[in-house]
């Protein structure tokens, strides 16, 4: 079980954020959910342009995923660094995956992590699991394992499954934590009971070097674990 990148494509907040005012936001998102984009960007440009955080982290999604205007990654880097500067976690939090993967601005991946650790820090569980997945690789940051395994730990205590599955490669493999596919089948039990289909694969792949008591005490360990938090809405 080799760990490997979980992000093939970018991994984005996709959806328009809650609104933070009545009234003009509030017509921009029912706009947006019924696929009216010109009306959508037609209200949320001129909020982004009074500074509104919220308004400019969406306006950098129309820009990424071409609602209502042309795709232009640049432009979605500009306005999602607006509101990152402004504290916004998700676009903190995407800014750092459009440096990572050279998405409208240079690949840095030194920069990526420094926007991912700020939406990290903020409880993002995206950005938590990012963040883990910059250590484990050595990517923008020194590798270390033991960080990993933090930042891991704490997106999979938010049910994040993607990190419940790099929990369990960490723990079979024995990076950042001594070797227990006690502990690593329970994290791929819980994240294949998501739907996270590699989960399944490795599940099969420790249950074969493990012991029927060993397997047993994996499988109460699942049943008995609730997360500790519950994430971001994005």
């Amino acid at each position: 079980m080799k760990l490997k990148r979980a992000i093939a494509a970018i991994v984005l907040a996709s959806a328009f954020a809650a609104p933070v005012a009545a009234g003009t936001f509030e017509d921009a998102v029912d706009a947006n959910a019924r696929g009216d984009y010109a009306k959508a960007l037609r209200l949320i440009r001129p909020l982004a342009n009074d500074g509104d955080a919220a308004a400019q982290f969406n306006l950098g999604l129309m820009y990424f995923t071409g609602h209502g205007v042309q795709p232009d990654d640049a432009a979605a880097a500009l306005w999602f660094r607006k509101a990152a500067e402004q504290g916004y976690v998700f676009a903190q939090s995407n800014l750092g995956v459009l440096y990572r993967d050279g998405r409208g601005v240079p690949r840095d991946y030194a920069e990526a992590a420094t926007w991912i650790r700020k939406a990290a820090d903020q409880g993002d569980a995206v950005a938590q699991f990012l963040l883990g997945d910059q250590y484990a690789k050595g990517e923008g940051v020194s590798q270390d394992y033991a960080e990993a395994m933090i930042w891991f730990r704490k997106a999979a205590e938010q049910d994040h499954p993607v990190a419940k599955l790099y929990l369990g490669v960490m723990y079979a493999e024995g990076r950042g934590v001594p070797q227990d596919y006690v502990r690593a089948y329970m994290w791929f039990s819980l994240s294949a009971a998501q739907g996270e289909q590699r989960a399944v694969k490795t599940l099969g792949m420790a249950e074969r070097k493990m012991t029927p008591a060993q397997i047993a005490e994996a499988q109460k360990l699942a049943r008995d674990w609730k997360p500790a938090t519950q994430p971001s809405p994005r």
